[in-house]
């Protein structure tokens, strides 16, 4: 059957992403900001600390309304050239480019959109530093440029391996390179597995414009509570020091597959939805999803109208 194969193939690639490592070319938005004032204009804007960050390092960040809610999720790059890029969502790019190009006014400084300069393609799994040539980089967003046989290729520590940073004229020699040095080629589906199982959200399928930092489970990557004034920072520190969150990210095992968007119930009273799903080769039909604090580790929630149920555990899957 089409379907079991499909499943054997991707129980394939998971294996590979665990105990080798493999690729896969990936759809994302980029941006450039430039300028003398770079760096003190994007500290007023982001989340994390920009003015910490040496050329060559990076951080995951967010940009928030002035509620403290979401605008988009990001990682930024300091580069070596001391241009500063925003690596996000391709839907999240307009929104936030004009949002940049808005509040830059006055200031010596240049935010281009740059997406169809770079291309992108995702090495992962416990090998991929090794076969890729990127041995001991780190910590997660440290970047080293190598030259990969005539190939320029930006090196990026991840949480599950390096991303290769390549000019799209170059994406096809890169993935040649990739398969002589024996990763294997994998689909996304395979990629979000890992992805869910390691308990990252992603936004606009896990977390979005209704969500504060403390919401979607990502404080302790994207928030410095210690740096300067930037937008949306008063009910984010009033929330981290005086308050507690209303919702918190989770992860939900199933007892069966459900479908994204399903209702989330403990007993009548309906929590949230669920958000990322996938059949995991490890754990089974497991879930990411931002519930009502109500629900607890350990409770189990009922899902849609199908019967389903689904225990709350806290995050990651896979530690």
């Amino acid at each position: 059957m089409p379907q079991a194969t499909t499943q054997v193939e991707l129980d394939g690639q998971y294996r590979a992403l665990r105990e080798e490592a493999g690729f896969l070319v990936r759809n994302r938005a980029a941006l450039a900001v430039r300028g003398p004032d770079a760096v003190e204009y994007l500290q007023g804007q982001l989340t994390n600390d920009v003015e910490a960050l040496a050329p060559g390092a990076g951080c995951y960040a967010a940009l928030l309304d002035r509620k403290g809610h979401l605008t988009s999720d990001m990682r930024l790059l300091r580069l070596d050239a001391g241009e500063i890029r925003l690596d996000l969502e391709p839907d999240l790019a307009p929104a936030v480019l004009k949002h940049l190009r808005t509040y830059s006014i006055g200031r010596d400084v240049q935010v281009e959109d740059e997406t169809t300069e770079w291309a992108i393609v995702s090495a992962l799994g416990p090998r991929a530093a090794e076969l890729t040539g990127f041995e001991g980089l780190g910590p997660e967003h440290a970047q080293r440029s190598r030259q990969w046989d005539g190939v320029e290729v930006l090196g990026v520590a991840t949480d599950t391996g390096v991303d290769l940073v390549v000019r799209p004229d170059r994406t096809s020699a890169l993935l040649a390179l990739l398969d002589a040095a024996g990763l294997a080629a994998v689909s996304e589906e395979a990629a979000e597995i890992i992805r869910i199982e390691s308990g990252r959200p992603r936004f606009g399928l896990d977390i979005g414009a209704e969500h504060m930092p403390a919401e979607a489970g990502i404080v302790d990557r994207a928030v410095n509570f210690e740096k300067g004034c930037y937008i949306g920072q008063e009910p984010v520190a009033r929330l981290h020091y005086r308050g507690k969150p209303n919702r918190w990210l989770c992860g939900l095992r199933l007892s069966a597959l459900a479908a994204r968007g399903d209702p989330l119930r403990l007993g009548d009273r309906e929590v949230g939805s669920l958000g990322s799903v996938c059949i995991s080769p490890a754990f089974g039909p497991i879930a990411l999803a931002v519930v009502r604090r109500e629900a607890a580790p350990g409770d189990r929630l009922t899902v849609g109208e199908g019967g389903a149920t689904a225990e709350v555990v806290s995050l990651p899957f896979r530690a």
